[in-house]
């Protein structure tokens, strides 16, 4: 197992596209779900949980998102029809991970929402410790109400993004970082 440090320092998400078989067990995937809900969590709300898309699920769902697709866009061209469809099985497993947050009097929603998303990145990081590959992605299904009650959430839920997870077929490859001097400054007292 990678120790951590290099871990932060060279994870990489790889396209969806090229994240193939296998994918992992089904203790492996319980793992990773333990190791995703050990999040910052204000309250002990639990605001996040997990909807594994694996198996035959993954074309059920891509048909499903695809004829919505159709019928909001009916001038849509065929390949991108073709395309949704194929949405949940670019990779062995994809989770979706949904954020529950709600009014509540102590708890922000937005740390509520804060929560989810570090689940999600856990997530990832627990995949990546484990050997596989990943990426997290949004896209319309993640923004449309009614996607998003075909995918199983209820109308309150919103969905943090689709992590994708198995092996990839392609080399980790870099992408451009910030430097720290354009992101990092230093709080001194107003004068």
């Amino acid at each position: 197992m990678t120790d951590t440090l290099t871990l932060l320092k060279t994870r990489r998400s790889i396209p969806a596209v090229n994240i193939v078989e296998p994918g992992p067990s089904a203790a492996e995937i319980e793992d990773m779900l333990t190791i995703a809900a050990r999040v910052p969590d204000h309250g002990k709300l639990v605001p996040f949980r997990f909807v594994l898309f694996q198996g035959e699920a993954r074309a059920a769902a891509g048909a499903a998102t695809a004829a919505l697709l159709a019928v909001r866009r009916p001038d849509a061209d065929p390949k991108l029809i073709a395309a949704e469809a194929n949405r949940f099985s670019r990779s062995p497993l994809v989770v979706a991970v949904v954020s529950r947050a709600a009014p509540h009097v102590k708890i922000p929603e937005w740390e509520q929402l804060l929560s989810a998303a570090a689940a999600a990145m856990n997530l990832m990081i627990a995949a990546n410790a484990m050997g596989y590959s990943t990426q997290w992605l949004t896209e319309w299904v993640t923004y449309d109400a009614e996607a998003r009650a075909l995918l199983g959430l209820a109308e309150a839920e919103r969905l943090v993004g689709l992590v994708h997870i198995g092996t990839r077929d392609i080399p980790p490859f870099e992408r451009p970082r910030p430097e720290l001097a354009d992101i990092v400054t230093h709080w001194t007292p107003p004068a």
